[in-house]
């Protein structure tokens, strides 16, 4: 008995360990910042947390397994961008956030955009938008098919002048 509880604990705390693993910044500033250093786009995941149920299957079918994690970590910089009912956030968070959703002509949740930015001297952040998408049915194998070519798509050098999509917040 003793052995199968044991192994039962050290297998939560692996899925604990790995699931530890992803990093999700709420501070689009420092995110930006690890992006250009690691040379990664960001993943934008523009989310109620608390309240819709579409963004709550999409973390659980997708963003909360081991195939997105092993994909974010070689991939993209992770945001997380709040729009909770219940939960508190401070007011630097919830007007960052409300910029952004204005910037990005966010409508409904959840709504997964994928960027390089840049911020200027003065401060202001410019967006070049690589694509979006949702929630996808099928788990994490359709929904990385949907989301990886946004970012192999995604050289970190600078982007044509044609397909640019700049977004200023």
């Amino acid at each position: 008995m003793k052995k199968v509880f044991l192994i039962t604990l050290f297998l939560i705390g692996a899925v604990a360990t790995q699931a530890q693993e992803l990093k999700w910044y709420t501070d689009v500033k420092e995110a930006i910042t690890v992006s250009n250093k690691e040379k990664k786009p960001l993943m934008l995941f523009f989310t109620g947390s608390d309240w819709c149920g579409w963004c709550i299957r999409l973390q659980n079918e997708v963003l909360k397994t081991p195939e997105f994690g092993k994909w974010a970590n070689e991939s993209v910089v992770l945001v997380e961008l709040d729009y909770p009912r219940r939960t508190p956030q401070s007011d630097e968070i919830k007007k960052q956030n409300n910029e952004l959703q204005q910037a990005f002509g966010i409508q409904g949740y959840p709504t997964v955009y994928f960027a390089k930015a840049t911020v200027s001297k003065e401060g202001k952040v410019n967006f070049e938008g690589l694509g979006n998408t949702g929630y996808v049915a099928g788990g994490p194998t359709a929904w990385l098919a949907v989301a990886d070519p946004f970012v192999k798509n995604a050289a970190m050098g600078p982007a044509p002048k044609s397909k640019s999509k700049s977004k200023k917040v």
